[in-house]
């Protein structure tokens, strides 16, 4: 490969990265909406300069379709209800302190009453800036026009150019999740063979109890990925996706938090040895083999949750239950091993019973039976909730009369 074609090829993986950055992306499209609802404004409004507008696409506009609508329909109703407490107050009094701490505190109480969540200090913006000037009603409704011509630039701007789907993002993030759980069990599963010493033992520990916070990041990007499969017409069965990727991501919390409990056994088993040797050598193979189809299994579960296709989901299927049958076998076999062991020294028998025990919960929450069981139970509630939202106002009873 020559240099021109290597530092094509590095340009076009730069390119494909950004184009998949949801920061790269926000800015882009906010910058864009801004400025086209900032030229309409110019067209529409009697304003000089409509700055309105752009502020309002620039905060209205949202990385996915779903965010966008629901900020749009709260800033705008935020905006409006300000300006019309402007006008009630400049009716009755003009500007002085007092009256500015009353629109205040009447705005902000207004804000709560009224849902718009996160636009509360909205409302109170908007009515100081309509009361501060002369001629209250024209820039009042200037303002209202403005703020509707960025919220509706901006609606229609995602409308228009769909935002990206991004479950290919948090597909992989949990996938790097899964990578980086199977390093530290095979980490851990080196250890069963040696003599680590406790501080050795206890940073794998901190290495697992680590793992919540790359849990907490993919539960971000998964966030992402579920409001962006919300009322976007690109996707099909948007509510599926987004249940076999929560669920998916809720499994491989589970076994993080099985594998933090299984390195804290494994400090305690090295403070109980001192320095000696963990494990015999056939138990500690046994576990190490056990251990390996395990950690295969985290990858395989993880690209079987992402699978973009049927017939890629049947194949990651396949290869995850043939590591689990695996794994399991080699845990029957370390299980003998490990019940010898505890005959001989019946003070460590908890030790050696909560190896096996972690090992069954972590193969148990990745078993494709229980996977699909929880599919289902989730796809049910979801429709159940979904019926009874619609059923609720029909059903409502009627007050008594006294």
């Amino acid at each position: 490969m020559t240099q021109r074609s290597k530092r094509s090829a590095r340009y076009a993986l730069l390119g494909r990265r950004l184009r998949r950055d949801p920061f790269v992306v926000q800015t882009v499209r906010s910058t864009a909406a801004a400025t086209l609802s900032y030229v309409v404004a110019l067209w529409l409004s009697s304003e000089a300069a409509p700055l309105t507008a752009p502020l309002t696409a620039l905060l209205v506009v949202q990385v996915t379709l779903y965010s966008t609508l629901t900020t749009s329909l709260r800033r705008v109703n935020s905006v409006v209800v300000g300006v019309l407490i402007a006008i009630g107050f400049s009716v009755l009094v003009g500007l002085t302190w007092w009256s500015l701490a009353l629109i205040i505190l009447a705005s902000l109480l207004v804000g709560r009453l009224v849902k718009v969540e996160e636009f509360v200090p909205e409302v109170a913006i908007s009515a100081m800036l309509v009361l501060g000037v002369t001629q209250v009603a024209h820039t009042a409704w200037d303002r209202v026009l403005e703020t509707l011509i960025g919220a509706v630039v901006g609606m229609l701007f995602n409308l228009v150019l769909a935002p990206p789907v991004w479950v290919d993002t948090a597909g992989e993030s949990i996938e790097d999740l899964a990578r980086r759980m199977r390093r530290l069990l095979l980490d851990v599963a080196e250890e069963f063979a040696g003599a680590p010493h406790v501080e050795r033992a206890a940073a794998r520990l901190h290495e697992a109890r680590r793992l919540d916070n790359d849990v907490a990041d993919v539960d971000g990007a998964l966030r992402t990925a579920e409001d962006s499969l919300r009322l976007n017409p690109r996707v099909k069965e948007g509510l599926l996706h987004r249940i076999v990727l929560r669920t998916g991501l809720d499994t491989l919390e589970i076994c993080a938090v099985v594998l933090r409990v299984l390195t804290r056994t494994l400090t305690d088993l090295a403070k109980e040895r001192d320095g000696e040797t963990l494990l015999p050598r056939p138990t500690a193979l046994a576990l190490q083999e056990t251990a390996q189809h395990t950690a295969d299994a985290f990858v395989s579960f993880a690209v079987l949750v992402t699978a973009p296709g049927s017939e890629a989901a049947e194949a990651a299927e396949t290869r995850l239950a043939g590591e689990l049958r695996a794994a399991r076998a080699c845990r029957g076999g370390a299980a003998d091993l490990l019940l010898a062991l505890a005959l001989k020294e019946p003070e460590r028998w908890q030790l050696y019973g909560a190896l096996l025990t972690e090992i069954d919960r972590v193969l148990d929450e990745l078993d494709p039976e229980h996977r699909g069981r929880r599919l289902m139970e989730e796809l049910d509630r979801h429709t159940r909730e979904r019926r009874e939202r619609r059923l609720r106002p029909r059903y409502r009873r009627a007050p008594v009369d006294a």
